[in-house]
């Protein structure tokens, strides 16, 4: 299994960067740049699956392949069973390189989540001091967050980093089609971004929606969590969208407990789902307590999940959703206000309400009211400098 996911070790092709080269859409994902390569670096990179993480590593592996093809090591964990088969893989691959004379590596473990424990192996092997001179770069689902194990490394990962993976911004989108931005071409690619999401797979016909559908179950499942009760939550959040609602409301709609559906609202949001948008008072303050918003934060999920549970989607509540999600990655934060009026997203000094038609009424001059046509300019604008969240 190590020959065969470490072909440049034998000046053979990469069949992903061959798969890569014929895509009809793609991108090289700023994020590789992020990636801390000084050693002792252990770096974490999360995000959903079929973000493109796989190939993000594997083009940066393209690009340090030198003259010693064995100081790189890659290998994709969802053949192995528990943490001590990732430790004899790794213990071999050391053997390997020191047979080869390599005193620095770099170390690429893919999708370590579906590895039992993985997290005992990887401080087994840290704290022996095997990889005292390398760079260790792993990726996982979101998963890795939900089970709280990355925190555990906080003492263990040198000059490394955590980066936070998600689909495409609407900005970044918009360069696959056009390099300048122009209003009408921004209208054109913005409807098409509405029914893509930022997934470059399903844009290249390699993800469909019922193959979401069920990498969203399978990620259900991994938590025991039941698929029946995520469906129903769901299906009334999107019932309720885009008004605030309360975990008590939702809850008394399925017949279930608060806690049942305040655990689900938190695993969902652990998975990148969705985003909880808490009210923020005329005083600036965080009130936790009051109904809060909650946005499926990309449009391809929002139609995946929709479709799983028998619900339409309004483009009004889309094009909320998108906003507030562009906004937190650009500020780490967003919260909407409603009292005479209602603000849907605050974000540092930014103050947003998003109308899917012409704007009507009248609202404080430091309000940003956008109507439809208007959304996907200012998408492509707040995020020219560059996301800050993650």
């Amino acid at each position: 299994m190590i020959e065969e996911q470490n072909p440049w070790w034998f000046h053979e092709p990469d069949p992903d960067m061959e798969s890569f080269e014929k895509l009809k859409f793609k991108i090289v994902p700023e994020w590789i740049k992020n990636i801390s390569l000084e050693p002792f670096s252990l770096n974490f990179i999360v995000g959903p699956r079929r973000v493109g993480k796989t190939m993000g590593l594997k083009l940066l592996i393209n690009s340090l392949i030198g003259k010693n093809p064995y100081s790189i090591f890659y290998f994709s964990c969802d053949l192995l069973e528990d943490y001590e088969d990732l430790i004899e893989i790794i213990k071999e691959y050391i053997q390997i390189r020191e047979r080869k004379d390599i005193a620095a590596s770099f170390i690429f473990l893919d999708e370590i989540t579906f590895v039992k424990d993985w997290w005992r192996a990887v401080k087994y092997i840290i704290d022996r001091g095997y990889l005292k001179n390398d760079i260790l770069t792993i990726t996982g689902s979101v998963s890795l967050d939900i089970g709280k194990h990355v925190e555990t490394f906080a003492g263990r990962m040198g000059g490394g980093r955590r980066l936070e993976i998600t689909p495409l911004s609407f900005r970044d989108y918009y360069h696959l089609f056009y390099q300048e931005f122009f209003e009408e071409k921004g209208e054109e690619v913005f409807d098409r971004y509405l029914e893509t999401g930022g997934y470059l797979a399903f844009l290249n016909g390699e993800l469909k929606v019922e193959e979401h559908i069920s990498l969203i179950k399978s990620d259900i499942k991994y938590f025991d969590r039941s698929t029946g009760m995520a469906r129903e939550i769901i299906g009334v959040l999107i019932d309720k969208a885009p008004s605030p609602t309360s975990f008590n409301s939702i809850a008394g709609e399925i017949g279930v407990s608060t806690n049942t559906v305040r655990k689900y609202i938190e695993l969902f949001e652990g998975l990148h789902i969705l985003l909880q948008i808490p009210f923020m008072g005329g005083d600036g303050k965080i009130y936790p307590r009051k109904e809060r918003k909650l946005a499926i934060r990309d449009p391809l999920l929002a139609r995946s999940h929709a479709i799983w549970a028998k619900r339409g989607i309004k483009k009004d509540v889309l094009y909320e959703w998108v906003v507030q999600e562009h906004l937190y990655r650009k500020f780490g934060e967003v919260y909407y206000y409603r009292n005479r009026y209602e603000i849907d997203a605050i974000s540092d000094d930014v103050k947003v309400e998003v109308k899917s038609g012409r704007a009507k009424g009248r609202y404080p001059g430091d309000v940003k009211v956008l109507s439809g046509k208007d959304v996907p300019k200012f998408l492509y604008e707040i995020l020219t400098g560059g996301e800050k969240h993650g």
